[in-house]
C-alpha cells in the first residue's frame, strides 16, 4: 500500500473500493464493537417473524469509507478529523458494496475534506457524507501482509446437515447401554430434533439414573433390557438384521464390546467383504466445505486392501451428504513416491486403483502431504497437476495414529467441530465421545440420518 501526501493531492481525485457483504464480517463486527442485536446476525430472528434478518450494522457499511480514505485516498497516515453520516438505505449479507471518496478541498495543517458514499450493487447510495481528515506530510509504504488474518468460528457446514436431516423421518436406532447421563442425553438430543428414533438398550436401573440426573422424561421412549454390554450389543445387531433398527449407536460401553457384535461373522453386521473404517466428519472453521479423515478410531495398520476399503467406506458417506465425486487426498509425509516409506507406495497403488475402477464414485490421488491436500497454493508451489490436490474432501491417513492426531488437532487447534460415523456395516454406527459438544452429537446423528435416507433410495 501506498499513500498520497498532502502536497500531491489535488481537488477531483477519486477513489473506490468494491466488496461483498459476507455473513462473518457481521459476527466480526458484532464482537469487536458489542453490539449483539439480533437484527444484525445471521442466525437470528431479530424482529419475531420467523427469519433471520442479517441486516449489516449501518456503522459498519459506513466504515467502508474509512477503509477507502485509509488505504487508498490519501492512504497510510490518515487519521479523521470528522464524518457526517446519512443513511439512505439497508445493506444484508451477500450485498455488493462499492464505498468512494472525492476530494472536494484542501486546508491549512493538511486538513483536507471529501465527499463520501457507499453505493449498492445497482449504484444507489445507501450511505453519503462528508469527511475531513487529516492527510500525511510524506510517502509511506505499508505492507498489508502484516496484519493478521481472523477465522471466525462458525460451524456453518454442520448446520447445514442438521437442516438437511432434520425434515427426514427419524430413523429407528439402537442405542446401546445409554447408562451415562452424557450418553443419554445425546441419544435424547438428537430424538429431540427429530433425527432417531432411540431404543434403549441396557441397564433399566442405570438408565433411569442417567435420565434423573439429567431431567430426562424417559415416558416416550422404548427402553429394552440388557444388564450385560454384551448382550446389549447383540440385541442391538439383531434389531437391525430384523428391521426393528437402521442405525446402531454407541452409549456407555467400550468400542470393543460393541465392535465384536457388529463383526461376528455369524449374525453381525458385515456387508460382503468389506472392513469397517471410522470417519470423522469434520467443520474446520474459514474451509468452505467439511472435511473427512479416517481411518482415526478402528484399523491400528491397515494394508492395502484395507485402505481401499476405507477409501471406498469413505466416498459412500461422503456422496451420502451430497458430495458429487467426492476428491480423496491419500496421506503421507510427502508428496512423491519414495520405496522407504511404505504408505507413499500404498498412495500410488489406491491412485491407480481408483483410475481402474476398483475405487469408485470419487476422485483418489496420493501420495499428498497435509500441507498440498487441503491448500491449493502449496500445491500448486509443488507444482502438483491434480484435480485433488488443494481440495481434498477426504483425507486418508497412513494408520490410526496419524489419523487421529490430524482429528484431533483440528479440533483443539483450529477449533473444528467433528461428528461421524463407522462406515462399511449394514447400518450406520454412531461413534460419540464423552468430550463431545451438542453440537457435535447432533451432528452425528444427522449424518447417519442422511446416510441411512442415501442407502434407501
Amino acid at each position: 500500500m501506498q499513500n498520497i501526501p498532502y502536497n500531491d493531492l489535488k481537488i477531483g481525485m477519486e477513489a473506490e473500493i468494491t466488496r461483498i457483504c459476507r455473513p462473518d464480517d457481521l459476527y466480526v463486527f458484532a464482537n469487536a464493537s458489542g453490539n449483539l442485536n439480533p437484527m444484525h446476525l445471521p442466525k437470528a430472528d431479530g424482529d419475531g417473524d420467523g427469519k433471520p434478518e442479517s441486516v449489516a450494522p449501518s456503522m459498519w457499511v459506513a466504515s467502508l469509507i474509512s477503509g477507502v480514505l485509509g488505504g487508498h485516498l490519501p492512504g497510510p497516515g490518515t487519521l479523521y478529523h470528522s464524518q457526517t453520516l446519512r443513511f439512505l438505505g439497508r445493506a444484508h449479507a451477500g450485498d455488493t458494496l462499492t464505498a468512494g471518496v472525492r476530494l472536494t478541498a484542501k486546508g491549512a495543517d493538511r486538513h483536507v475534506s471529501f465527499d463520501t458514499w457507499v453505493k449498492n450493487a445497482d449504484g444507489a447510495r445507501i450511505v453519503e457524507g462528508e469527511a475531513e481528515v487529516i492527510a500525511p506530510d510524506r510517502l509511506i509504504l505499508f505492507d498489508a501482509s502484516d496484519v493478521p488474518g481472523l477465522t471466525v468460528q462458525t460451524h456453518r457446514h454442520f448446520d447445514r446437515l442438521l437442516e438437511l436431516a432434520e425434515p427426514l423421518p427419524a430413523i429407528p436406532t439402537a442405542v446401546v447401554a445409554p447408562e451415562k447421563p452424557d450418553a443419554l442425553a445425546g441419544a435424547i438430543l438428537a430424538a429431540q430434533h427429530t433425527l432417531i428414533d432411540p431404543i434403549l438398550i441396557g441397564h433399566p436401573e442405570r438408565i433411569a439414573e442417567a435420565a434423573l440426573a439429567e431431567g430426562i422424561d424417559l415416558t416416550p421412549y422404548r427402553i429394552v433390557e440388557a444388564r450385560d454390554h454384551a448382550l446389549a450389543a447383540e440385541i442391538a445387531v439383531k434389531m437391525v438384521l430384523e428391521k426393528k433398527a437402521a442405525a446402531v449407536m454407541k452409549g456407555h460401553l467400550h468400542t470393543d464390546i460393541l465392535l465384536a457384535a457388529v463383526l461376528k461373522r455369524d449374525g453381525g453386521l458385515r456387508k460382503g467383504g468389506r472392513r469397517l473404517s471410522h470417519v470423522f466428519v469434520m467443520d474446520v472453521p474459514g474451509l468452505e466445505h467439511l472435511l473427512m479423515v479416517t481411518d482415526a478410531a478402528i484399523n491400528i495398520t491397515p494394508d492395502l486392501q484395507t485402505k481401499a476399503d476405507i477409501c471406498q467406506n469413505a466416498i459412500d458417506l461422503a456422496l451420502s451428504l451430497g458430495i458429487e465425486q467426492p476428491k480423496v487426498g491419500v496421506l503421507s509425509a510427502i508428496e512423491t513416491v519414495n520405496p522407504a516409506i511404505p504408505s507413499t507406495l500404498d498412495a500410488a497403488i489406491l491412485s491407480k486403483m481408483a483410475d481402474r475402477g476398483q475405487i469408485t464414485g470419487g476422485l483418489v490421488d496420493g501420495p499428498l502431504a497435509m500441507d498440498n491436500a487441503i491448500d491449493l497454493a502449496s500445491a500448486m508451489t509443488k507444482g502438483i497437476v491434480s484435480k485433488v490436490a488443494g481440495r481434498a474432501d477426504i483425507l486418508v491417513a497412513p494408520n490410526m495414529e496419524a489419523g487421529n492426531m490430524v482429528a484431533k488437532e483440528l479440533t483443539f487447534l483450529a477449533q473444528a467441530r467433528a461428528g461421524g460415523l463407522v462406515m462399511g456395516a449394514k447400518c450406520p454406527i454412531i461413534l460419540t465421545s464423552r468430550s463431545d459438544d451438542e453440537k457435535s452429537r447432533l451432528a452425528s446423528c444427522a449424518i447417519a440420518a442422511l446416510n441411512a435416507a442415501g442407502n434407501l433410495e
